[in-house]
């Protein structure tokens, strides 16, 4: 038997393996669509999401750090578990505010749990909240298996149907996903263009 033939053996015996054991044989590529359709903006805002944390997590520790040291996992910048998309469903977001969007704003402020939901737009799955004075909304890529990208818009007030990503870009947002413990998730925001200089969603299951 010669080498070349070995190899080939080898190798359908590896790929036959796979196969019994249900795993795919060509691995699912990333998501990558949203690099085609976000800003340069939010490209930038996606970009330097660490150096977001790495200033508005201090101020909001002075602040408060009772409630940050609370919530554990919530504030750990590096935190991210496998399964980051959040199932479809009905969820309760909490929205924390960390740092100053300008000088004379708190560095520091937690929202009151609201209703908001993971669903389908087609093919892609879409994140919105139903409640509040300030709505994120839009779309949820898969980029990796531990983080999603956000990209979507800021629905205010009395609004009554949220504006679609890039027609404004004082409403448009930009962050990821991530999964930081057993059921709860997180959507970052950073440099949000209001209030504060990185926003986190905690996201639960409703009931």
């Amino acid at each position: 038997m010669t080498r070349a033939t070995l190899l080939a053996l080898l190798a359908g015996a590896a790929l036959a393996g796979c196969a019994r054991d249900g795993l795919s044989l060509v691995d699912t590529p990333p998501e990558t669509r949203w690099r085609a359709v976000t800003t340069d903006q939010d490209r930038n805002r996606l970009r330097d999401w660490r150096k977001a944390w790495t200033t508005a997590l201090p101020a909001a520790r002075t602040a408060d750090n009772g409630v940050i040291a609370r919530e554990g996992a919530l504030f750990e910048p590096d935190r991210a578990m496998a399964n980051a998309m959040p199932p479809a469903g009905e969820y309760r977001c909490r929205t924390f505010k960390l740092g100053a969007y300008r000088p004379g704003l708190q560095t520091f402020a937690e929202r009151a749990p609201v209703r908001c939901r993971v669903g389908r737009d087609g093919e892609m799955p879409v994140f919105a909240v139903s409640e509040g004075e300030q709505r994120p909304s839009g779309t949820l890529y898969a980029e990796t298996d531990a983080r999603v990208i956000f990209l979507g818009a800021l629905e205010l007030g009395d609004e009554t149907k949220p504006f679609p990503y890039s027609l404004d870009r004082k409403r448009d947002m930009a962050g990821y996903v991530e999964r930081v413990a057993v059921g709860r998730w997180r959507l970052v925001l950073p440099y949000p263009n209001f209030d504060s200089q990185l926003d986190v969603i905690e996201l639960v299951p409703a009931g």
